[in-house]
């Protein structure tokens, strides 16, 4: 993209220091891929593998350095773009409140796309969306059309896994009119990932449920999704929580070996969604070599908002066994601040949950 670009400004743009760079530099134009020539620049072997390999080539190169650029308002130059996802997001199907589902704006399902290139994880990539409501998608399929007008890029692959037969099918629709290369899956998070979709990904996208288990859990199915690559990004759109939340967030990222490497407040816009101000926080996590899932197999605990508030659940100790119960009628509301202040007999943070019953609606209004 920059032919000529001196050492000092790669290292700035990797993030690595300028004896490494320099170094790795070495190495590439020792393979025949770059070249020493008013700067550092790839040779013609170099080019053509980052376009066939990579999937770059027939791409606007005008229009993605626009869209890379810092300061850049991206909404005027993909306003296109933006006026066909307006049309698309007035006809998709009614968000299901009881599985958490809540409608964001189309400049925020395309700012999405937008942050997907600007972290390099969009051309060429094997993306998956775990959950997709908010029809990022289709924004990603349509943001490549734009980036390739040639209509010949086959290097990206977005997969949409849901339980949602509504949304699957509306997205299939819009792939299938705009030749966008979306493939959908639908299935239960509840339930561990179909064995072809694991450790084939490169990224992925989630807006779960706002508990801290349903928070784990899709994080959880999308790890295993992902390439055992180091490094790997995760789009995570959140609600804005209390200090105390946001603690028990992090400890769930460390328990799952993952690096908060950015947070966005106030990233994601959404239609009617008073209970979280109409706003939500985008974090970018990273892959490390200790992540693990902290759920792979069956989930049974409470997942959504409303089982939650409905239900009782009794947590054991991982470490001494004591048991403890979990509800918004008990001492210890929600899971999050049990795993908070820690088992009261060893203070250990990790707990299996081995029973839940349902409250009843009387009992609550009481």
């Amino acid at each position: 993209m920059h032919p000529g670009v001196s050492t000092k400004e790669l290292a700035r743009k990797t993030l690595l220091p300028i004896p490494v760079a320099a170094a790795i530099k070495k190495e590439l134009i020792k393979t025949g891929v770059l070249m020493q020539d008013r700067g550092v620049r790839c040779t013609r072997e170099g080019t053509a593998w980052i376009e066939q390999q990579r999937g770059y080539q027939g791409l606007n190169k005008t229009l993605h350095q626009e869209l890379m650029a810092i300061d850049k308002d991206w909404t005027s130059v993909l306003k296109d773009v933006l006026s066909d996802l307006e049309h698309i997001f007035l006809l998709r199907p009614q968000a299901d409140v009881q599985i958490d589902q809540s409608k964001c704006t189309p400049e925020t399902s395309l700012r999405r796309a937008v942050l997907c290139l600007k972290q390099h994880a969009l051309i060429g990539k094997r993306i998956l969306c775990v959950g997709d409501d908010d029809l990022v998608s289709v924004s990603i399929g349509l943001l490549l059309e734009r980036l390739f007008p040639g209509g010949e890029h086959t290097g990206t692959i977005i997969t949409v896994i849901d339980i949602d037969g509504r949304f699957l099918d509306f997205i299939s629709g819009i792939a299938e009119r705009n030749k966008l290369p979306i493939q959908c899956c639908q299935h239960d998070l509840r339930k561990p990932l179909p064995d072809h979709l694991n450790e084939q990904f490169d990224c992925f996208f989630t807006d779960p449920p706002y508990t801290l288990q349903g928070m784990s859990l899709f994080i959880s199915r999308g790890i295993n999704a992902l390439k055992k690559t180091k490094g790997q990004p995760i789009f995570l759109s959140f609600a804005h929580k209390s200090p105390e939340y946001m603690m028990a967030m992090q400890r769930e990222f460390v328990r799952m070996g993952l690096a908060v490497s950015a947070s966005f407040p106030r990233f994601n816009a959404y239609e009617g969604a008073e209970m979280i101000a109409n706003r939500s926080q985008m974090f970018i996590l990273r892959t490390t070599d200790q992540t693990t899932p902290e759920y792979t197999e069956v989930f049974t605990d409470a997942l959504y908002t409303g089982e939650v508030k409905q239900t009782q659940r009794t947590y054991r100790c991982k470490q001494c066994q004591q048991s403890v119960y979990v509800g918004m009628q008990g001492t210890i509301p929600t899971i999050e601040q049990l795993k908070n202040q820690g088992c009261s007999s060893c203070g250990n943070d990790t707990f299996d949950m081995v029973e839940k019953k349902t409250i009843p609606r009387a009992c609550e209004e009481r």
